[in-house]
């Protein structure tokens, strides 16, 4: 009953509050990082995406609800960086090249250091199989069997195969991040923080070449 309450608690929200939500995207260099943070946010994709030194920050606007997104360098000297820019946010992104098989282990490696983070204990988990539109790409399932996504634990975890070239599943990803605890909301000028100490997996379920786990 609880959890009912809360789901409908946040659709009123959404209806009627304007709220910002915060997630950070993360993941090997060369993922396609910035790629997709350009498109979310309304630019052209481009093939010569300059790599992101640090971080980068854009928000998108999706009716009431705005989500400030993080893009932080896939290069080993700032994945230091990584858990630090994930604390406290409604979503972690964690992208992959799905079509660069050889990387995927050092992928798999990376994510599951991140997830044993106690500080990002609860929040949620979204996978995304970057590069769908190239040959010899892993699928779904595939990603899920490679990245070991089954034993993560305590979060929603749910996997996308995406292109951000061709805008595949792109409206998913919103719609995942866009159902997640806001971190505030914002009526007639006051604002209320809304953080969420996180969030457990649901029923497993597939849409749009995607799954929850």
């Amino acid at each position: 009953m609880a959890g009912l309450f809360q789901r409908v608690y946040n659709w009123l929200m959404r209806m009627f509050w304007a709220m910002e939500m915060e997630v950070t995207m993360v993941g090997l260099q060369n993922a396609g990082k910035t790629s997709l943070l350009r498109v979310l946010a309304g630019g052209e994709f481009t093939l010569d995406s300059i790599p992101t030194v640090g971080f980068n920050m854009k928000k998108v606007q999706r009716g009431h609800v705005t989500l400030k997104c993080w893009d932080i360098g896939g290069q080993p000297r700032f994945r230091t960086m990584w858990e630090r820019y994930c604390r406290g946010v409604s979503a972690i992104v964690f992208i992959v090249d799905i079509a660069d098989t050889p990387l995927i282990p050092q992928a798999k490696e990376e994510l599951h250091d991140l997830m044993s983070r106690k500080s990002l204990a609860g929040i949620p988990l979204l996978i995304l199989g970057n590069k769908s539109d190239l040959p010899d790409k892993l699928s779904v399932d595939e990603l899920i069997d490679e990245l070991d996504l089954k034993i993560i634990r305590g979060r929603e975890v749910c996997c996308y195969g995406i292109s951000a070239k061709e805008e595949t599943n792109l409206d998913a990803v919103v719609e995942f991040l866009m159902k997640q605890e806001p971190m505030s909301a914002c009526v007639w000028g006051l604002k209320i923080e809304e953080r969420a100490k996180g969030r457990l997996g649901g029923e497993a379920s597939e849409k749009a070449e995607g799954k929850h786990i």
